[in-house]
């Protein structure tokens, strides 16, 4: 079942994800398994959405390759604060 997640990275800037973006994903791409990302500033931080094939791989990218590649130069500090949820209805244009 497809999985939600959002990331609110507090205080967080436009340089700050795109320095953690560039070490974390793929050149020119999503990791393996995630079929939706989103980003954008928001009042107090950066908010970050991502859809993913499923729980398991979301929790493998986000403890195996983000927090495990924290701190990155230029990137977001700390943790976020996150939200998830099992997608009960995903609809595309």
């Amino acid at each position: 079942m497809a999985y939600l997640i959002t990331h609110f990275w507090p205080g967080g800037t436009v340089d700050q994800y795109n320095a953690t973006v560039s070490a974390v994903h793929p050149a020119g791409g999503l990791p393996e398994g995630q079929i939706y990302h989103a980003a954008g500033p928001t009042e107090g931080g950066i908010l970050i959405t991502a859809v993913w094939d499923s729980k398991e791989q979301a929790d493998s990218f986000v403890t195996g390759k983000l927090m495990a590649s924290m701190p990155i130069a230029g990137g977001f500090e700390g943790r976020p604060e996150e939200r998830a949820a099992e997608i009960v209805n995903l609809q595309t244009a």
